[in-house]
């Protein structure tokens, strides 16, 4: 996996780093960079770091990137759960299916069987190509565009 602060970097340019709560598109309480405090409350270790449950105004950078990091570091796990080839790929290849299942949640990105099954034969120009015909890419704009050259070229772009 590349490194939790490059991670971080990729993300906020994605998600955007908003410091006082907001509704995200999908209508859903969020805050920092991306951090959708719905579906992914905090937990106590966060809750004692931040000093207080109720984010209602706002937080300041620092306790965002410690959210974003915790974010980082659940979601690649899951991805290292699910992903049964997940240890075989580069780092910036586990890293667009990272970027992926922040957007899109790991059940999300499981339902990409044609790119995840051409990722597995190391077929990158198929993968990124049905990255690229997917409506996560007609909803995602830029976003998909980069993850899909990520995936094809191995290399990231900005």
């Amino acid at each position: 996996m590349i490194k939790i602060e490059e991670a971080a970097e990729r993300l906020i340019l994605h998600e955007g780093m908003r410091l006082r709560p907001y509704r995200c598109p999908a209508g859903k309480l969020t805050i920092g960079a991306g951090r959708n405090l719905e579906d992914n409350p905090l937990r106590p270790e966060e809750t004692e770091y931040l000093g207080r449950v109720s984010l209602q105004d706002g937080i300041n950078r620092k306790e965002a990137l410690f959210l974003l990091h915790n974010d980082i570091r659940r979601t690649e796990a899951l991805c290292r759960d699910k992903i049964p080839f997940w240890n075989m790929l580069d780092d910036e290849r586990q890293y667009a299916l990272l970027d992926m299942a922040f957007n899109l949640g790991i059940g999300g990105v499981l339902k990409f069987g044609k790119m995840l099954a051409a990722l597995e034969r190391q077929n990158y120009p198929a993968a990124a190509a049905a990255c690229r015909q997917s409506a996560y890419a007609r909803q995602t704009g830029k976003r998909a565009q980069r993850i899909a050259r990520l995936i094809e070229t191995g290399e990231w772009v900005q």
